[in-house]
């Protein structure tokens, strides 16, 4: 059959690749979409109805100033805004310089190191939790921000990231460099790390997320309120008897807000480094 109606024909392939594509939307979108709706639903909604009721029938902002009124969410915001600049600052610049000289320097013992970097995405972090706690206790940074961060300032996964991008560069721009008489420190400021912007924004972007997100190392190491990351603050909106899903909710959807600016930002960046391949004409 010939004619328009058959040249429109959409390929069996490309229908099953949108129908993935939607199911996966819905797998990873659906829950957010469900807080959302939670945070938003009065006193008189349903909560648990089949099938559930996305739309509020009586939407109000009561539940987000609730949670402001019972939890000092300012002061928690800004102890997890410390620990997450500390993570970014010290993932990007202890990681860049690592992957760095895992990558392209030449030096005895760096295959040992690059082998303790990949062993250290093996242990669970559970399983170092006590040790990880007697060192910082034993350095006088128990229910300190500093204690917080500790762990994981430098993470091993992002050393690797790091190391992986630097060894992908052409070795040209550092012989280039080496010609013109540059030292290590220049290679590596001047000539790889403007390569390599797109890995950084990502190195950034995995810290931030990693550090907000953290709620049982901060549990454990705080006792103080008042140096309580916002995760951790927010568990005071659970009572001992009765838990309300909307004030929940709506902390959760307060606590998402900055992962969803810091990546806004960055966005760009990140997928403009992508698009180049670490590499600039």
């Amino acid at each position: 059959m010939s004619g328009p109606s058959a040249r429109r024909r959409i390929p069996a392939g490309t229908v099953v690749r949108y129908l993935i594509l939607l199911l996966m939307a819905v797998l990873l979108a659906g829950p957010l979409l469900w807080q959302v709706s939670l945070s938003l639903k009065g006193a008189g909604d349903a909560l648990y109805t089949r099938p559930p009721e996305l739309l509020p029938g009586h939407p109000t902002l009561g539940n987000f100033a609730t949670v402001l009124d019972r939890v000092p969410v300012p002061h928690y915001l800004l102890n997890s805004l410390v620990v997450a600049a500390m993570a970014v600052t010290g993932n990007v610049v202890g990681a860049t310089c690592a992957g760095y000289a895992l990558g392209k320097l030449r030096f005895r013992g760096r295959g040992v190191a690059a082998g303790i970097c990949v062993a250290a995405l093996l242990v669970p972090a559970e399983t170092v939790l006590i040790s990880q706690f007697l060192f910082v206790r034993a350095g006088g940074l128990a229910n300190t921000l500093l204690g917080v961060v500790l762990p994981t300032i430098v993470a091993a996964l992002n050393v690797l990231l790091m190391r992986n991008a630097f060894r992908n560069l052409p070795a040209e721009f550092e012989e280039a460099a080496i010609v013109d008489g540059a030292n290590a420190w220049q290679r590596f400021i001047r000539v790889s790390v403007p390569q390599v912007k797109g890995v950084i924004t990502v190195v950034a972007i995995f810290a931030f997320v990693g550090s907000w997100n953290d709620f049982l190392w901060p549990l454990i190491v705080l006792s103080d309120e008042d140096n309580y990351t916002l995760t951790v603050g927010l568990n005071r909106l659970r009572g001992t008897f009765y838990d309300d899903p909307r004030l929940i909710a709506a902390g959760t959807i307060i606590a998402l807000v900055p992962i969803v600016t810091f990546f806004a930002i960055l966005q760009r960046y990140f997928f403009r480094g992508l698009e180049a391949g670490g590499l600039k004409g």
